[in-house]
């Protein structure tokens, strides 16, 4: 009996140490470094308006008018909802697959006035693997520039030359494709400087 009492007062004490450092000291560490190391990436990328957020560089929102850029389709819930983040699971060979990327084709090129010699960018028309991916191809934001620059009244050269000052490189050169964060360029858009940038 009197080793069974030591060893559960051993394994006691364990559990009580390991609660402290792995439950306490461990998480306050990790959170001050990420707080001063990395303050914006840690409080999720938030973009600041005046005081209030605005959105985050890292979830896309919906844009359905015709005077701001448009993100690629999403499958989170009724779209870019965190709390249902992820992709169709669908394969290339679905028919509902194949069905629904004809369909978004054709509303991408009313949509923009688009021939149908144009070759639409795969992010145009699917979607993405978590639903919420902020970015569209600088491609597909080419192609959308006339349709932005014809709703705003502004010249297609401007709206282009926004397109290519937020067109984001390969992550360290090498990883990933070039990128145009939709919200930053809308709010450019909109002649409001991003806090956050």
């Amino acid at each position: 009996m009197k080793i069974w009492l030591a060893e559960l007062r051993r394994s006691c004490f364990a559990v009580a140490v390991l609660a402290v450092i792995l439950c306490g000291i461990y998480p306050f560490t990790v959170w001050t470094l990420a707080q001063g190391l990395f303050n914006g990436r840690a409080n999720g990328s938030q973009i600041v308006l005046d005081g209030l957020v605005v959105g985050s560089g890292l979830v896309g929102q919906l844009f359905s008018s015709p005077a701001y850029f448009h993100l690629r389709p999403s499958a989170a819930g009724q779209g870019y909802d965190g709390g249902r983040s992820g992709g169709t699971n669908l394969g290339p060979l679905s028919k509902d697959f194949i069905d629904t990327v004809r369909r978004r084709v054709a509303e991408y090129r009313a949509e923009n006035g688009l021939s149908n010699e144009i070759p639409i960018p795969a992010d145009a028309v699917t979607t993405s693997g978590s639903g919420l991916d902020p970015h569209i191809s600088p491609e597909n934001a080419r192609l959308q520039a006339q349709r932005v620059a014809r709703a705003r009244g502004l010249p297609e050269a401007t709206v282009r030359k926004l397109i290519e000052g937020f067109t984001e490189g390969r992550t360290l050169g090498i990883l990933g494709e070039p990128r145009v964060n939709v919200l930053r360029l809308n709010l450019a858009l909109d002649g409001v400087r991003d806090a956050g940038r």
